[in-house]
């Protein structure tokens, strides 16, 4: 049975802003899942709804076989960890996690005890008698979620905990949250719009897109199979590039001598998408390195392609320079047709 259920949620504001819509999904106990997207599609709110902190206009929300819908927040028992953090400053790291304990009044023992618990889960258990303005960006978010556990709740909901932190803190907090998260099993669910941070520690992606759920499965196979267009272009960095072609005869000329085999397409116009990693060096495209950027064990080769300008990733050692003659070929599994109005994803299979 599922921990949380939202049925066909919806939410306007005031304005009419359609916030989300039609929203459906199923949580299992103990899955981690994170809502992606861009600012504005819906993920934040769609967290709060959940929380109770926005009302819902339509649809249905449930713990269990449990309606919440019009549920007071306080009664839901879901740990939150907002993007600001919201610690007390007039309290020491140990009252902010203890906070809830002591707001339902449980013992002192008690508090005591899982307060301690808490903070050597999250590894601050030194840091207690501290105040938050001691502290770094990243000691904050482990009091807050800390603050978040000490209660045992039923869900953990996480609305962009870690956009406030630098980049090495932001991998180092989202690979402590994943440990977190494996180590009490407590079902979470994480809101970011970094596409990078959702593939790399999450069991299950939610893409949304203007309120709209675009996709959602295990992050390898929504990159290795979009839906759509805005999931292929969502996903991955440097991005997917797209070609404005037609399919003639079941082919597709990417250049004069260079062609794809496409089954299963009509011919007219498409729109191809093509990883950079789907190129490799090889007989086929003949092409001139315009560009060439070092990205750690990998070369980013930009070129044109179909009066485009196209980029590839490329093994350093294939000592490709600005300006260089090169050949290419591609890797048939990471290129995708789509239809060019829609943007949906055509069932057609691309061959070498």
């Amino acid at each position: 049975m599922a921990q949380l259920s939202l049925k066909h949620i919806y939410k306007r504001y005031p304005n009419g802003f359609e916030a989300v819509k039609d929203f459906n999904l199923e949580v299992a106990d103990k899955e981690f899942i994170i809502f992606v997207g861009p600012s504005g599609c819906g993920k934040s709110t769609t967290l709060r709804m959940i929380a109770g902190f926005n009302s819902i206009e339509g649809g249905d929300i449930y713990f269990n076989d449990t309606r919440i819908n019009d549920m007071d927040p306080s009664r839901r028992n879901i740990g939150m960890v907002f993007q600001n953090y919201a610690l007390y400053p007039h309290l020491t790291v140990e009252q902010n996690i203890a906070f809830p304990l002591v707001n339902h009044k449980e013992g002192k023992e008690e508090i005591r005890r899982r307060t301690l618990e808490m903070a050597r889960l999250v590894q601050i258990e030194d840091l207690l008698k501290r105040k938050p303005g001691q502290l770094s960006g990243g000691q904050q978010q482990r009091v807050a979620i800390a603050r978040a556990l000490v209660k045992r709740p039923d869900i953990l909901l996480l609305d962009e905990p870690l956009s406030n932190l630098d980049a090495r803190l932001r991998l180092e907090m989202r690979e402590e949250i994943r440990r977190i998260q494996t180590e009490t099993g407590v079902t979470t669910v994480f809101v970011t719009h970094d596409q990078e941070e959702a593939m790399s520690i999450t069991d299950e992606i939610v893409l949304m897109r203007t309120g709209v759920v675009q996709q959602q499965c295990p992050p390898q196979q929504m990159y290795l199979n979009p839906a759509n267009r805005f999931v292929a272009g969502f996903l991955g960095n440097p991005p997917i590039n797209f070609f404005r072609l037609d399919v003639c005869g079941g082919t597709v000329c990417l250049a004069e001598d260079y062609m794809l085999r496409v089954h299963g397409a009509a011919d007219g116009p498409v729109l191809v998408g093509i990883r950079p990693e789907a190129w490799r060096l090889g007989q086929g495209l003949r092409t001139a390195a315009e560009a060439v950027e070092m990205r750690g064990k990998d070369l980013l080769v930009t070129f044109s392609l179909a009066g485009e300008r196209a980029r590839a990733i490329l093994d350093i050692t294939a000592g490709v320079a600005a300006g260089d003659a090169v050949e290419l070929t591609l890797e048939p599994r990471l290129v995708y047709i789509f239809d060019p109005e829609t943007g949906a994803r055509l069932d057609a299979e691309v061959a070498g």
